[in-house]
Order: C-alpha cells, then sequence, then structure tokens
C-alpha cells in the first residue's frame, strides 16, 4: 500500500512540475531551423508564404495596427510574453505564428524533444483544433465575414507524411 501511495505522489509531483513549468513565447524564427527543410515537408516555407505570416502587415495597410482589438489576433501572444502594444522587440511576435497555435515553445524546441510527441506535448506543445482557431476567428473579430474550419484549415494546412 504505502508503494502505491508513494507512485501515486511522485506521479502527481511529475504532472504538476510539468504545468508548473514557465514556458515562454520564442518566435516562429527558432521553429524555421527545423521545420524548413524539404524531408520536413518544408513546413516554414507553407508558413512564411501564407496570409497568417503576414497578419500584422494586413493591419499596417488597414491604419488598425495601434488597435489592440485587432492587434490581439495578428500577433503572438498579445501583452501574454510575445507581443506587447509599443514595445521595442515586437517585430520577432508580428504575424500569426507556430505559437499562437501549437503554445509557447522554450520548452518544447529542442530536436530531442520534438521526436517524442508525448515529449513536446509534455513541454507544453499543443495540438490545434477548431477551438484553438475560434478564439479570433468569431462574430468578435470587426471584419468577420463568416468562416468554415475545414474550409480554411485545408487553406493553412502545413502536415507532411514522414517517408519510409
Amino acid at each position: 500500500m504505502k508503494k502505491i501511495f508513494l507512485i501515486a505522489a511522485c506521479l502527481l509531483i511529475a504532472v504538476s512540475m510539468t504545468y508548473a513549468q514557465d514556458f515562454k513565447y520564442i518566435g516562429a524564427k527558432k521553429c524555421r531551423m527545423c521545420h524548413k527543410a524539404k524531408s520536413k515537408g518544408e513546413v516554414w516555407q507553407k508558413w512564411e508564404n501564407s496570409k497568417h505570416a503576414h497578419a500584422m502587415d494586413t493591419l499596417r495597410k488597414e491604419g488598425e495596427d495601434k488597435n489592440p482589438e485587432c492587434v490581439q489576433c495578428h500577433v503572438v501572444a498579445f501583452n501574454k510574453g510575445g507581443y506587447k502594444m509599443g514595445e521595442p522587440g515586437n517585430k520577432k511576435f508580428e504575424g500569426v505564428q507556430c505559437e499562437n497555435c501549437h503554445g509557447p515553445g522554450s520548452h518544447y524546441k529542442k530536436m530531442s524533444v520534438m521526436k517524442d510527441r508525448k515529449k513536446a506535448m509534455a513541454a507544453g506543445m499543443l495540438i490545434p483544433d477548431e477551438k484553438t482557431c475560434l478564439v479570433c476567428h468569431n462574430k468578435k473579430s470587426p471584419k468577420f465575414k463568416g468562416w468554415n474550419y475545414k474550409e480554411y484549415l485545408k487553406k493553412i494546412d502545413h502536415s507532411y507524411t514522414k517517408k519510409k
């Protein structure tokens, strides 16, 4: 009985330590290193050529780049450890980047972690779903014109199949 209690306590501590970690936003350029290779499906290039990557540029063209209501969905982690309105160094957090969908990358960015999906998830990596997208793609958005998850998911698909 003591062994079971000890094992349960150790598991509880390990899980709570994982969730208590201070995950930090690092910016998409840190992801580029490993996700640009042809063998990895050129994920970086797919993102870089997307509307998401240039979301802040769109706001600048529309004169809305100082409007927090708009900016919050066009940058990484608005006022939550990423983009901070009016602060220098924001450039690396401009655009809808990897971490908008996959969570802060400071703990899962290492290749040794990313090779193991369970390890990566334990280190803070999220697997996005429709709810992730609905944070910004919703009726509260000033320019919302309707949105179909399955249709738009195809437009941002950056998956790849590993060759055996």
